[in-house]
């Protein structure tokens, strides 16, 4: 199911009459929804069902710059907060780290619809905020000056998301507190801490680039465990011995076949070449001593990844300049921070065993 993290082996409960009835008056529920906006003359594409897109719910914090309101609302609290951008409704905020992403999103969302008019299979961005509902409108006002399609939003007034990303079936969630993105990820979801990069630099306007680390990412920390507790020849050793064993999945797996997915879309309508979403597996790791695995798990998972990059313990910001991607996941703020030094949009995802060799910042 989209958003979860459990192993596809895992047995399934029998669903009972209940869950039955309640999927059946859900279908209902969205069969009239269909009918009646079906009804409405508008240009504009319906948003998918849920069980159809691939949600990604974004926070405030993490698509536009809220930097000065966050200060305000230390510093004065909640009301003064409120107030400020009552008052500044007209003022458009300014893109925050995810905001290239969600574009992205948006240009492959709409080569979609041209090759697949009455395809729900797509991007359905959420704003997944804990604001309070008056914030609301310099939020839309600002989504609407950059022409962006997010239809759905969950303004939480202080409460905790999670709830709400369980229902939409969240396939990834961003924001910028560290706090709800762990809670995201005990819960199940895909999820990152999104980090501004500290130098303007500009992406590709036509086509999505995802960088992704391996171990603890897109792979469980099993490896990464091995290097922390026995050292890396111990995890040379290791690798080789079990090259032909797939490693288990890690929290962004899930995420790598939606994008996947999409990709064979492009492919079934002749758009290889011209594909507008290209992934990078950027990992520390040596290709020689333990790549083989790596590449041999993500066969059997049935999954290309475009560019693989095996750096041997090198640094990762130079090599994610000349890739320039919208989004770049590593569960080891230590490269999060070198991607970001050098201008990438980086995400922290909360996951494994480096979380506990992380120092108290």
């Amino acid at each position: 199911a989209p958003g979860t993290m459990s192993g596809s082996g895992s047995e399934e409960p029998q669903p009972s009459q209940a869950t039955e009835d309640g999927q059946q008056e859900a279908e209902q529920d969205w069969a009239a929804a269909k009918a009646f906006y079906d009804n409405l003359v508008t240009k504009k594409p319906r948003p998918p069902k849920p069980q159809n897109a691939i949600t990604v719910a974004v926070s405030s914090r993490a698509l536009f710059d809220l930097v000065e309101e966050r200060r305000i609302y230390e510093e004065h609290g909640v009301e003064k907060y409120v107030e400020y951008q009552q008052k500044n409704e007209n003022v458009t905020l300014k893109p925050g780290p995810a905001f290239y992403f969600v574009k992205a999103l948006e240009h492959v969302n709409a080569r979609l619809l041209e090759l697949y008019p009455d395809d729900e299979e797509r991007f359905d961005i959420v704003l997944m905020t804990n604001n309070h509902a008056q914030v609301g409108v310099r939020l839309i006002n600002s989504i609407n000056h950059y022409g962006l399609t997010i239809e759905r939003f969950c303004m939480t007034g202080g409460e905790s998301p999670i709830g709400y990303l369980t229902a939409y079936l969240t396939n990834l969630y961003l924001s910028a507190d560290s706090e709800k993105v762990q809670e995201a990820i005990e819960a199940g979801i895909a999820s990152a801490t999104m980090f501004t990069s500290n130098k303007d630099v500009s992406y590709s306007d036509t086509q999505l680039r995802v960088a992704f680390d391996g171990d603890a990412v897109i792979f469980s920390d099993e490896s990464e465990q091995i290097v922390k507790e026995q050292g890396l020849d111990r995890f040379f050793e290791h690798e080789q011995l079990n090259e032909n064993k797939p490693l288990a999945q890690g929290p962004l797996k899930g995420f790598l076949e939606d994008l996947g997915k999409l990709q064979k879309k492009f492919y079934a309508k002749n758009e290889r070449l011209n594909c507008p979403i290209r992934t990078y597996l950027v990992t520390a790791r040596s290709a020689a001593s333990s790549g083989a695995r790596v590449l041999k798990t993500l066969r059997s998972w049935g999954l290309e990844i475009d560019e693989a990059l095996f750096l041997a313990g090198a640094p990762k910001g130079p090599i994610l300049v000349k890739i320039r991607p919208h989004i770049f996941f590593d569960d080891q703020m230590f490269h999060v921070e070198g991607a970001q030094k050098l201008g990438t949009i980086a995400a922290h995802v909360p996951y494994g065993i480096a979380q506990k060799y992380r120092k108290s910042t």
